[in-house]
């Protein structure tokens, strides 16, 4: 992995609970329609191998690390298995910390293990939300 990647894969759950989540939010205060539309896009993106599209949900600061759709698709596919091709997910909390919006995501991978996305999104200076990172926790005990 390179340094300074926003996209973390932390494996154990532990390290996804130690995480400050900050105070849970309720779906209308947080966009939460807003949030759950830009990741079900871009994953339905990945889905379809539609990598500019799925490129399109990242972040400036993701652009800057992947400078092309191809550079961060090859990211995806390489480290984010369970987010490329997912069997199924299923949004979990949503919460606000420091000006972000964190929002959990439970997948269940194509070959059957269960993990935890944890989605940072902020919001940019055109009013889009953007996506700037992903932590992947796998989740010990569930799965395949």
């Amino acid at each position: 992995m390179k340094s300074g990647f926003l996209f973390v894969k932390v494996l154990g759950l532990t390290a996804l609970l130690a995480l400050p989540l900050g105070a849970p939010l309720r779906a209308e205060d947080a966009g939460a329609s807003e949030v759950r539309a830009t990741i079900s896009g871009q994953i339905e993106a990945m889905r379809q191998d539609d990598g500019a599209k799925a490129y399109s949900f990242a972040a400036p600061s993701i652009h800057l690390m992947f400078p092309n759709a191809d550079a961060f698709m090859a990211m995806v596919k390489g480290g984010y298995a369970p987010v490329y091709h997912p069997r199924q997910f299923q949004f979990a909390d949503l919460a606000a910390v420091d000006g972000k919006l964190v929002q959990n995501v439970e997948i269940t991978a194509a070959d059957g293990t269960a993990w935890v996305a944890q989605y940072i999104l902020a919001r940019q200076s055109d009013n889009s939300l953007k996506i700037e990172g992903c932590k992947l926790v796998q989740r010990p005990g569930l799965g395949a």
